[in-house]
């Protein structure tokens, strides 16, 4: 059964009369969706999450079976909530598509066995219109997309868009490759937007070394293209790979960067309409990073709402059990961040997760609920979590969503 931890905190206080209607008692739930060692695999990790039009929950992870590693056999799994995350469907594998080749890549970084059929980096966006686009690869050579048409209950045939990312090529001869992972947004003009990284494989379990860019869609996700390079691979931005994406106010799409960087920070990179000219790279001190995967989402907009208003989360921590000096520092002390300047700063954090914790991925409701999706337990991988909280708890009573009235 689901594990199930509820934290009920004071009612608001300090806020204006006029507030007073939108103000709710701070909340934080968290349920256990997946557990190690469950459902024959070894573990289950790299979460993602979205919420639907219609506010269904739609949670998946890729599901590894043998070693727990990069290139283990693995399934995409998914679980799904109609009831605002009281109970979830039984896990479902996702992703089928015909026999491929093993990747060579695999074989010669000697990343686990010649018949391992690797699934990995899956990545929904939920469409305004209903519709659930979703991606994922295949042996990190290989791109499919599928979609859903009925709330994430089905989804169609997948079909193969490496096409896509074979563009680069003639500027970047990648042998590896990979969306996300976590979550795709959808643009204001409806344009369909997914990070990629791009590797060589020469370098580590192959995933290095790594450029970073976007793939789109402007028709639906009919067809796909590709984006310019945002972040190339240099001395001062070494291997960028994992991203997340968020539209800012005045339009433009912000990326937010993992590297293998000693700086220890998260990088920044921004264009006008998520896919070309992009600005120069920028670390941003007040985000820590100790190489991992972290999720950004918009969570209100004056459009919608009173402010606009931008989350974060990631393991705030930059120190190592083990006292190594290298870049790649302990998983743990998962926080969330809270940005009142279109993520230029982020003055409000909350640890959700204090002990080991990876991975995360965040979503919001039409009704302001806030979800975080990630890795913990008594090692980052044992568990996979779902924290649904709201942002009085975030902010410790002192902010309160307004929504607007349709």
């Amino acid at each position: 059964m689901q594990a199930r931890r509820f934290i009920a905190l004071a009612l608001c206080h300090g806020l204006l009369a006029a507030s007073a209607a939108f103000c709710a008692e701070p909340l934080l739930e968290k349920t256990d969706l997946w557990q190690a060692g469950q459902g024959g695999y070894k573990v289950y990790r790299i979460p993602g999450i979205v919420v639907t039009a219609r506010g269904t929950i739609l949670a998946y992870a890729e599901a590894r079976r043998y070693t727990g590693g990069d290139w283990d056999t693995i399934d995409i799994v998914m679980r799904r909530s109609t009831d605002n995350g009281k109970t979830f469907s039984p896990q479902r594998v996702m992703a089928h598509v015909p026999p491929l080749p093993r990747s060579r890549v695999a074989i010669e970084r000697k990343q686990g066995n010649a018949d391992d059929l690797t699934y990995n980096n899956p990545v929904a966006i939920a469409d305004k219109n209903g519709t659930v686009h979703f991606l994922f690869c295949r042996d990190y050579m290989r791109v499919f997309y599928m979609r859903s048409e009925d709330d994430g209950l089905t989804f169609s045939t997948p079909v193969d868009i490496t096409s896509t990312l074979d563009a680069y090529r003639p500027q970047y001869q990648w042998r590896v490759a990979a969306t996300g992972p976590g979550h795709g947004i959808q643009l204001e003009s409806g344009r369909l937007l997914v990070p990629v990284w791009l590797a060589l494989g020469t370098e580590g379990n192959g995933h290095q070394p790594s450029v970073d860019s976007t793939i789109y869609s402007d028709d639906d996700g009919k067809t796909w293209r590709r984006g310019d390079i945002a972040v190339s691979n240099t001395p001062d931005t070494p291997d960028p790979n994992e991203t997340s994406a968020v539209q800012l106010a005045d339009g433009r799409v912000l990326l937010n960067v993992r590297t293998a960087s000693p700086r220890n920070e998260r990088l920044v990179v921004a264009s006008k309409d998520g896919a070309h000219h992009w600005s120069k790279p920028e670390f941003q001190p007040g985000l820590p990073d100790p190489i991992c995967f972290a999720s950004i989402v918009r969570l209100s907009s004056k459009r919608d709402s009173s402010r606009n208003w931008i989350l974060f989360a990631n393991p705030d921590n930059l120190a190592r059990s083990d006292g190594k000096p290298i870049a790649s520092k302990d998983r743990r002390n998962l926080t969330v961040r809270l940005s009142y300047d279109e993520a230029k700063t982020w003055p409000v954090k909350r640890a959700l997760e204090p002990g080991p914790s990876g991975y995360s991925d965040l979503a919001v409701s039409p009704n302001g609920i806030i979800w975080c999706f990630y890795e913990a337990g008594r090692s980052p991988h044992e568990r996979l979590v779902l924290a649904k909280f709201n942002l009085e708890w975030l902010t410790g009573g002192r902010d309160s969503l307004a929504r607007k009235a349709n």
